[in-house]
């Protein structure tokens, strides 16, 4: 098993073993907030992007519902999207992604959200990809660095909506 690690920001990312990418990320306001922003769709389009303009195409938030987000960056247009497999309000959402950067190569995302009981709320995500080679070709491609910037678009959001 391996496992190495980098910290961009606020956000601590690794991967582990032959197929995950682990990050976690802190956020300074409630869990409720934190949930809003990741299940509302115009909320989304706010900072998912990387604070570049996102269309929401489409986001069935429910289990089963298909997603598709589309971020107009400096470097060109990016597609992405997926299927909602687990949602658990407030604690847990479960999803497919995909890239079209690599097409055909499906991620199961894993973002849990635990209220610190201070304010504060951490967000943990787990990538499961189906082939070392494929997650470490995510990782390569700047999965970590997009990863952090829309997070610290959602810190400029929450903070807004205090």
């Amino acid at each position: 098993m391996t496992e190495t690690g980098q910290t961009i920001g606020k956000l601590t990312t690794r991967r582990v073993g032959d197929r995950e990418i682990h990050s976690e990320r802190v956020f300074d306001a409630p869990l409720e907030r934190v949930w809003r922003a990741f299940s509302e769709p115009e909320l989304v389009a706010r900072w998912w992007g990387r604070g570049n303009k996102l269309i929401v195409e489409r986001m069935e938030f429910e289990r089963g519902g298909h997603w598709r987000y589309i971020e107009h960056a400096p470097d060109g247009v990016h597609g992405f999207e997926g299927r909602y497999r687990e949602i658990v309000p407030l604690q847990r959402i479960e999803r497919t992604f995909d890239w079209d950067g690599m097409p055909g190569h499906v991620v199961v995302e894993t973002v849990t959200f635990k209220d610190l009981g201070d304010g504060r709320t951490k967000i943990v995500t787990t990538a499961l990809f189906h082939t070392q080679q494929e997650r470490d070709g995510m990782a390569d491609a700047g999965a970590a660095q997009g990863e952090a910037e829309s997070y610290d678009a959602l810190d400029r959001l929450l903070a807004s909506m205090a």
